[in-house]
C-alpha cells in the first residue's frame, strides 16, 4: 500500500466524525511545507459541499519530534486549542487521532486560507495592506499566547534565556569547530544577561513561515512544536532576527514592520511593557541559536545522515548569522 493510500483509507473511514453526513474525502494532497511532520490537505465531502481540512501527522505515523524540546503532536493540538480559546488567531482542532484511526500520531484541523511563504508576504501586492498591520497583530497575538496560564501546562519544559545559551553552547562545542564570532557572542551574552521575566507560554518559533497571512493580515499562528515555558522576550525577539526578515533588513520585525509597533500593541493587549533595548539580548541569542542550528544541519549533510541539498544549503548560512551578530554587537 502506498503512503497516499495509508492516509486516504483511514481518513475516509473517520470522515463521518469530522462532519455530520460526510460521505468521504477527496483531493488528498501532501503539502511541501513541514520538514519535521507530514502536512496533508484534503476535503470532506458532505452532499454538494466540501469542507477543507488539514492533517498534521508524524512521519509515517510514528512519533518523530524534530528536537528534544519538541512537544509532540497531541501537545501541539492542545496548545492550538487553548490559544484559539484565548483569542489568538489559530485553526480549530477537529480531531486528535487515536490508535483505532490507523493514522498514527496525528491531528486534524480546519484549513485556514492565506499564505505562509515569506517572499510572497513581503513583496506581493495582495499583501500590501497586511504588511502595514502585521506588527500590531503579531503583538496582540503574542500577548494572547503569553497570557495562557502556565499552571495548566505541566507537559512543557521550562527554558529561559541562560538555559538556552548553555544548551546551544554545549552543542556548538561538540563540533570542535572554533568560530571566534560565536565565542565572543557567548561571552557577551553571559556578561550582559538580563534578569529573567515570566514565566509565560512561549511559542518558540514565532516568525514568517509559521504565520498564515491573508490580505487583511494575520490569519493564524501555526507550528507550535517548540512551545515551552520561558521569557516572553524570546518570542518578541525571534521574529526580529535578521534571518527571519528574508532580505528586507530595514524592517526589524519580520521584514514587514517596526519594533515599536509590535511592543506597543503587545503592551496594549495586556503584555508586559518591554523596551526596544530589552529585545537586543534575545535577538543576539536568537542569531546564535540559528547559527548553531545551521551547524547541526550541515553536520547532518556531512555525515550522510541527511544528504539532501537543503541541509547543505542551510549549513552554508552559518556565516550569515556571524555577520548578524557583528552588526548587533556594534549596535549595543
Amino acid at each position: 500500500m502506498s503512503m497516499h493510500e495509508d492516509v486516504e483509507n483511514p481518513l475516509n473511514a473517520i470522515a463521518g466524525s469530522l462532519a455530520p453526513g460526510a460521505q468521504g474525502i477527496r483531493n488528498l494532497k501532501r503539502l511541501s511545507g513541514g520538514a519535521s511532520q507530514e502536512t496533508w490537505a484534503f476535503e470532506v465531502v458532505v452532499g454538494d459541499s466540501f469542507i477543507p481540512l488539514i492533517l498534521r501527522r508524524a512521519p509515517g505515523g510514528s512519533s518523530a519530534a524534530r528536537s528534544e524540546a519538541a512537544i509532540g503532536l497531541s501537545g501541539e493540538a492542545d496548545l492550538i486549542d487553548r490559544a484559539r480559546q484565548n483569542g489568538v488567531p489559530a485553526p480549530q482542532v477537529l480531531h486528535i487521532c487515536k490508535p483505532k484511526d490507523q493514522l498514527g500520531e496525528a491531528f486534524i484541523m480546519a484549513r485556514i486560507q492565506g499564505e505562509t511563504l515569506a517572499r510572497k508576504i513581503l513583496r506581493d501586492d495582495p499583501y500590501a495592506h497586511a504588511r502595514t498591520v502585521l506588527s500590531k497583530q503579531c503583538g496582540r497575538a503574542l500577548a494572547g499566547i503569553h497570557a495562557i496560564a502556565v499552571t495548566d501546562l505541566p507537559m512543557l519544559e521550562s527554558s529561559f534565556g541562560l538555559d538556552q545559551l548553555s544548551r546551544y553552547e554545549e552543542i556548538y562545542r561538540s563540533f570542535d569547530v572554533p568560530r571566534p564570532i560565536f565565542e565572543f557572542a557567548i561571552k557577551w551574552l553571559r556578561d550582559h544577561a538580563p534578569e529573567a521575566i515570566g514565566p509565560v507560554l512561549v511559542h518558540g518559533d514565532f516568525r514568517l513561515g509559521n504565520l498564515m497571512v491573508d490580505h487583511a493580515g494575520l490569519a493564524a499562528v501555526l507550528d507550535w512544536e517548540l512551545a515551552h515555558i520561558g521569557d516572553p522576550r524570546e518570542d518578541l525577539a525571534w521574529i526580529c532576527i535578521n534571518s527571519w526578515r528574508f532580505g528586507v533588513s530595514d524592517n526589524r520585525v519580520g521584514g514587514f514592520g517596526k519594533l515599536d509597533a509590535l511592543l506597543d500593541a503587545y503592551a496594549d493587549a495586556g503584555g508586559t511593557e518591554i523596551s526596544t533595548s530589552d529585545i537586543d539580548w534575545f535577538e543576539m541569542l536568537g542569531s546564535l541559536k540559528w547559527g548553531v542550528m545551521c551547524m547541526i544541519m550541515y553536520e547532518a549533510f556531512r555525515s550522510g545522515a541527511d544528504p539532501s541539498v537543503e541541509r547543505a544549503a542551510i549549513g552554508r548560512r552559518v556565516s550569515e548569522t556571524e555577520i548578524d551578530i557583528i552588526n548587533l554587537l556594534e549596535r549595543v
